[in-house]
Parts: C-alpha cells; structure tokens; sequence
C-alpha cells in the first residue's frame, strides 16, 4: 500500500502570509501555462469547420450558379435544336451528291460536331423541366424529324424563309432544300456552299444573342463554341465557293 503522510489541517493556515501567498501565486501561474499549452494543442488538430463551411457554401453557390438558366437559355436551346437538325439535313445530302472532296468533309465535319450538341440541348431542356419545341418554334415536318430515305417528305407545307415566322435566322425554305437535293456534282457543291453559309449566319447570330442574354454557363459556353467553329466554317465556305 501506498503510504500517506498527513498534513495537519491547520498547517497552511499556521504558514506566515508571505509565504501563502507565493503559494497561490504560483499555482495560479500554472494554471495559465497549461491552459495556454492547453490552447496550441487544441489550435494543432481542431477541425476548422467554419472554414470548411465557408468553402461547402462556395461551392454550392457556384453548383447553383452553374445550374440556372432564364428564358433565353431556353429559347437558345428550343430554337438551336431544329437549326442544327436542318443542318445536318444538308451535310447527309452532301455524301452522294457532291463532287468536292473538301465539301464532303466540311459536311462530315458539321455531322460531327452539330449530331452531340443537339443531344446537349436536349438533356438541358429534359433537365429543366422545359419542352424541345417552343410555341414559335416550327411544326414537326422540320428537317431532321422522321423522314424517309430522301428526308424530304416531311418538309411539305412548311415555311422556313431565312429569318421568317420560325424567328430563326439561316434557315432553309422547302424550295431551298428541295434545290440543294436535286442538285448533284458542282451544282450541288456552289448550293450547299452557299446555303450552309447563310444557315451558319442565322446560327451564330442566335449564339451571340445566348452569350449576350443566357444565364446558364454551359449554355453559354456551347454558344461560344458555336459563334467561333461555325465562323471559322464559314471562312473555308466563302473560299470554296469562290473556287468552285
């Protein structure tokens, strides 16, 4: 067993008072180390949650930034959908109507590029609870919706006039479309050029008004991809058709 020693109760009492109080003084002293120790250790392997709640809520705010979207978003996305089908109407034309070899790659190029975007928009549209057609937007005879081997027949009885009453600037008529399935070799080469170029304006101008109007970032960022792929198209068009 551990030996005790008694201390008389009364012997701090009987110390002189000096004494006593350098006594307390230094106990008190100790106490403040530790607790400073105390301190350093706890500042060592504390969870530092207010910043970590402050980076959650920054990354949550830029979650949901990057979430939103506002009426031209959608516009972008409803109108962008038929565009690009039409487009890749013409390009599909291209592979056993034309006679150029850089206008048959340009076509498969803009297959390439425009066939994902459309399935892009789509999602957005699906994700934010908005349908693929807007009340402007043109009926389903649209080039690039259930047509048959020529992809013409659906085409009867719209009106596509470039800019007209679809609100989408670029886009084929049925005339037009008609004339560029007719045509073959050179002939069909000058018209695609030519149409495609038109089609490309139409798209670019609604991506820079998406840039300009649009809210959502993704959104935004497809338009960009738009305005400066299709530019560049369109440059090697106008060179092509001055050659053809």
């Amino acid at each position: 067993m551990t030996a005790f020693t008694h201390v008389p109760r009364r012997s701090l009492h009987h110390r002189p008072l000096h004494r006593r109080l350098a006594l307390v003084g230094a106990v008190a002293a100790g106490g403040l180390l530790l607790a400073g120790c105390g301190g350093n250790d706890d500042t060592k392997g504390m969870d530092h949650t207010g910043a970590k709640e402050s980076t959650a809520a920054s990354e949550a705010t830029a979650s949901s930034t990057a979430g939103t979207f506002n009426d031209a978003d959608v516009t972008f996305a409803q109108m962008m959908i038929p565009h690009h089908e039409q487009a890749l109407e013409m390009a599909r034309l291209a592979d056993d109507r034309a006679s150029n070899a850089r206008i048959k790659s340009l076509a498969g190029q803009i297959e390439k590029a425009q066939d994902p975007e459309i399935v892009t928009l789509k999602s957005w549209l699906k994700e934010w609870g908005e349908p693929e057609k807007s009340s402007g937007a043109p009926s389903d005879g649209m080039p690039g919706m259930d047509h048959d081997s020529d992809g013409m027949d659906g085409m009867k009885g719209m009106d596509h006039g470039s800019g007209g009453k679809s609100g989408m600037g670029g886009m084929m008529s049925e005339q037009d479309m008609r004339k560029l399935e007719a045509a073959k070799g050179p002939a069909f080469d000058r018209a695609f050029a030519s149409m495609m170029i038109d089609h490309h304006k139409g798209a670019i101008d609604m991506a820079k008004d998406e840039k300009k109007n649009g809210r959502n970032a993704k959104a935004k960022k497809l338009a960009d991809d738009v305005v400066k792929n299709q530019s560049t198209e369109v440059t090697t068009l106008r060179t092509l058709l001055d050659r053809l």
